[in-house]
Parts: C-alpha cells; structure tokens; sequence
C-alpha cells in the first residue's frame, strides 16, 4: 500500500484588535481568545474536503457529512480484501473509540471503499462488524470513486492479479479528522499510535465546547 504523503498545515495568522480607550487607559490585556489547541496530528484546518460528499451507507441509507454533525468524524479509505492496512487501521480505530471512554460515542468512523466492484453493501457490512458496530462503511458506485477520491486528494490504483478477480487496490492509508461541525481539521498518517489519535480527537473536542 501508499501513503499519502502528509498534507502540510494550512498557515494561519490571529489578529489581536484592542479598544484605543481601554488600551490607552492603562487597563492590562484580559480576556484574550482562548488558546487554539495544540495536535500531534497534521493539521489542516481550512482545507475543503468532502463539501459534496453523498454516498450511500452498508446499510442502503445515503449519506452527508451533515448528518454527523455534532460528532468528530474520522474517513479512512480502503477496501475488504486488503490484507494488512486496512483491518490494522480500523482496528486502531477501534481502540481510538475506547480509549475515548464516554466521549467516544461522540466519534463517527467512515470507511469509503476503493473497490466498489466487489465491495457490495453486504459484504461492507459484514466487514464493519469485525471493528465497531458504529462504525459505517460508504460506497460510491464505480463511476463516482474517482470524483470522491479526488475531494480527498486521495490515491488509488488498481493492481491487476494473475485473474481478473484477483486484483488488490493501492491507496492511500491516512486518516482525515473532521470537527463537530463537518469541517476537516486533521490528517493522521498510517501507523500513528491510537493514543495519540483519541488525544488529538479528545483536544479537538473540547474547542469546539469553548
């Protein structure tokens, strides 16, 4: 498999304004915005992915970012017969979600599959259950994966197998981070430890509650 290499942070430059009169009165700075949080993850606050993501669930129910709103949501793409990568990342997933405690339930996984030729909504669905019963699996029909692949600045590629049947998929193993109001902020790459994901998502949480 290929990892994508890691998207560079945004550059994000705070402008402090204060009053002339408060300032001129000899008043100390108080009350300053509260301090942006601090990620171990890359982060990549401003970038647009996934504005017109619609793809229809395991489940047939079709989907939007929308409707995790109030959730951090974390997009992995991969596919049901990879050998290694995938079951590894979903199972770090997995752990992330524990490891969150309470505040897990406040975490969406999604799961966009690159083979949508042999990945069915069954066979997603089966493939959800070895992980986490809330996690859901998303598949775009063949002639939609490039569209969503390139919103993500994704890479795939099939690699052909000694039959037809018997191709496996290249792609990108990153994990993407998006706040509880549907916009991405974090890009972790492939092999980070689920500690340092769930602080990353735990941190995230919080300042959207400030």
């Amino acid at each position: 498999m290929r990892e994508m290499a890691p998207v560079r942070p945004f550059n994000r430059r705070k402008v402090l304004v204060l009053s002339a009169s408060w300032f001129a009165s000899g008043g100390l700075l108080a009350g300053c915005s509260p301090q942006a949080p601090t990620f171990k993850s890359t982060d990549i606050t401003g970038a647009a992915f996934a504005q017109d993501l619609k793809l229809t669930d395991h489940t047939g129910q079709v989907r939007t970012m929308a409707d995790f709103r109030g959730k951090a949501v974390v997009v992995f793409f991969g596919f049901t017969q990879c050998p290694d990568v995938c079951p590894t990342s979903m199972t770090t997933l997995a752990e992330v979600k524990r490891l969150m405690g309470d505040q897990g339930k406040q975490l969406q996984v999604l799961f966009i599959t690159v083979d949508p030729e042999r990945d069915t909504l069954p066979l997603l669905k089966e493939y959800m259950t070895n992980f986490d019963p809330s996690f859901l699996a998303l598949r775009p029909e063949p002639t939609e994966l490039k569209a969503v692949a390139d919103s993500f600045k994704i890479y795939y590629r099939k690699a052909e197998g000694s039959t037809p049947t018997s191709y496996t998929m290249d792609h990108s193993a990153g994990k993407y981070v998006f706040d509880t109001n549907g916009a991405v902020r974090l890009f972790s790459s492939y092999g980070t430890e689920p500690a340092v994901i769930a602080e990353d998502i735990l941190a995230l949480l919080k300042s959207m509650d400030a």
